[in-house]
């Protein structure tokens, strides 16, 4: 029986490193790069944990993000201020990348300084969990929600020896370095627009464009940029929630949702609990929910049963 259980454990062990060994030959940045050829605007939505990378990958999506708010809710259960660290975020990476071949975009909030050495350590870690991209942004390290008041940004030159330090830690690797910019809502677009220009200047090859309230703002960015750049599609803030085809219009070459299914799942999860609190039974409620199937044909567990029975036999 023990050398059954030894060579299930080894078979199950070995899926991981099989795609590991597979990313080698095509860098998660490659990949991330490829799709966003291949579909534009390309979607990205946003996953809470390892899965809903697979759900997400199964609805056919190309590439998925790991929101720094969706980690500070969901993994820790406290606010985006800058209060998570680097290896909360590692921990839900490695576990998104473990069962997803998606090309992973990771919030990393300010980098997680103070100093150089502290970014580069980020990206050389990220690079080591098999993300494929990162978005770094100009807010000051005590961070607020791109979405709400009272914002404080870095100098411009902070914020460029930031993403020289994320791209020093890049080497010949492909992934993806973003810079994002939170001066709109700060300095006005003009100025968010010069910083911009500077962030390219110094390395970063995408830009992420924070509370933005007018289609011509993108095509702005576009045209006098011209790197690919990322909307932000949030609910509840301060850009509308623009289509695919509007997007296209502006110039935009990526559509971010970071926490549609995280609200959808919290809102469900809330009834759900009140529910059963209230009437005794979760009888009311089971029509909204997963099945047993469902979920098993998601996560694969028919396959590994089956392996189970083999080895048992």
């Amino acid at each position: 029986m023990s050398i059954r259980w030894a060579r299930l454990s080894a078979k199950y062990s070995f899926l991981s490193l099989r795609d590991r060994l597979r990313d080698v030959i095509a860098q998660a940045g490659d990949r991330f790069k490829q799709v966003l050829v291949a579909e534009s605007p390309l979607q990205i939505v946003g996953v809470i944990n390892a899965n809903h990378a697979l759900l997400a990958e199964q609805a056919g999506y190309k590439a998925i993000y790991l929101s720094g708010g969706g980690l500070s809710a969901g993994s820790l259960g406290v606010p985006d201020l800058g209060i998570t660290n680097l290896e909360d975020v590692l921990v839900d990476v490695r576990r998104i990348v473990n069962v997803s071949k998606l090309p992973l975009l990771v919030d990393i909030d300010t980098g997680f300084g103070p100093s150089a050495f502290n970014i580069a350590r980020t990206i050389s870690s990220l690079i080591a969990a098999g993300a494929a991209a990162a978005h770094i942004e100009d807010q000051v390290s005590a961070k607020r929600c791109g979405h709400r008041p009272n914002k404080k940004l870095v100098s411009k030159q902070e914020m460029m020896d930031r993403i020289t330090a994320a791209k020093g830690a890049v080497g010949d690797n492909s992934f993806v370095i973003m810079a994002r910019t939170d001066a709109i809502a700060v300095e006005g677009v003009d100025a968010a627009i010069d910083r911009a220009k500077a962030y390219v200047a110094t390395g970063a090859s995408m830009l992420f464009i924070e509370a933005v309230d007018d289609l011509k703002i993108y095509q702005r960015f576009a045209d006098e940029i011209g790197v690919p750049i990322l909307a932000n599609i949030t609910e509840f803030g301060m850009t509308p929630l623009y289509t695919i085809e509007q997007l296209k219009s502006a110039k935009v070459s990526m559509a971010l949702y970071p926490l549609s299914a995280f609200r959808a799942m919290n809102k469900a999860a809330n009834e759900v609990y009140q529910t059963i609190r209230s009437k005794g039974s979760q009888q009311s409620v089971v029509d909204k929910m997963q099945t047993r199937d469902e979920l098993y044909q998601s996560i694969n567990y028919y396959e590994y049963e089956k392996s189970l029975d083999r080895f048992n036999k």
